[in-house]
C-alpha cells in the first residue's frame, strides 16, 4: 500500500515543477487526494459494496472538486493537475502515467448499457477543458 502511495507522489514530482516537497504534496494536492480516495472506493466497488463506494467518492468530490466514479479503472501514476471540475465516468479506463488538467470530462454520451466511457492509454496528456465522450480509445494501452 505504501509503495503505491509513493508511486502516486512520485508522479506529482515528475510532472509538476512547482512541487517542493513530500509534505506539501500530501497536504496540498487535491488530485492526489482524489486518487487515494478512489483507490479505496474502487476496492469496495469491486467487492460489490456499491453504496459505500459511491459515498466515499461523493466525500472525495466534496473535498477535492474532482469526481471519479468508483467503477472507473485507473492505472498507476495518474496526475490530476489543478483538478477542479474533472469528471471520470464509471466505465472509463485510464492507463499508466496519464496527466489530466482541470475541467476534463471522461464521460458517456447517453443511456446506453455496457462500456460507455473512453479508454485512455498510457502516457497520455489530456488538456484543460477537454470533453472526451463515448466508448473509444485515446492512445495505446
Amino acid at each position: 500500500m505504501f509503495s503505491r502511495i509513493k508511486k502516486e507522489i512520485n508522479a506529482v514530482f515528475e510532472r509538476d515543477p512547482a512541487a517542493k516537497n513530500t509534505l506539501e504534496v500530501l497536504l496540498c494536492y487535491p488530485g492526489l487526494h482524489a486518487i487515494l480516495f478512489h483507490r479505496v472506493a474502487h476496492a469496495l466497488y469491486k467487492k460489490n459494496f456499491f453504496i459505500t463506494a459511491r459515498f466515499i467518492s461523493q466525500i472525495s468530490r466534496f473535498l477535492t472538486g474532482i469526481e471519479i466514479h468508483p467503477g472507473a479503472k485507473i492505472g498507476e501514476g495518474l496526475f490530476i493537475d489543478h483538478g477542479s471540475g474533472v469528471v471520470i465516468g464509471e466505465t472509463a479506463e485510464i492507463g499508466d502515467n496519464v496527466t489530466i488538467y482541470q475541467g476534463v470530462t471522461l464521460g458517456g454520451t447517453g443511456k446506453e448499457k455496457g462500456k460507455r466511457h473512453p479508454t485512455i492509454g498510457n502516457n497520455v496528456v489530456i488538456s484543460t477543458g477537454a470533453k472526451v465522450l463515448g466508448s473509444f480509445t485515446v492512445g495505446i494501452m
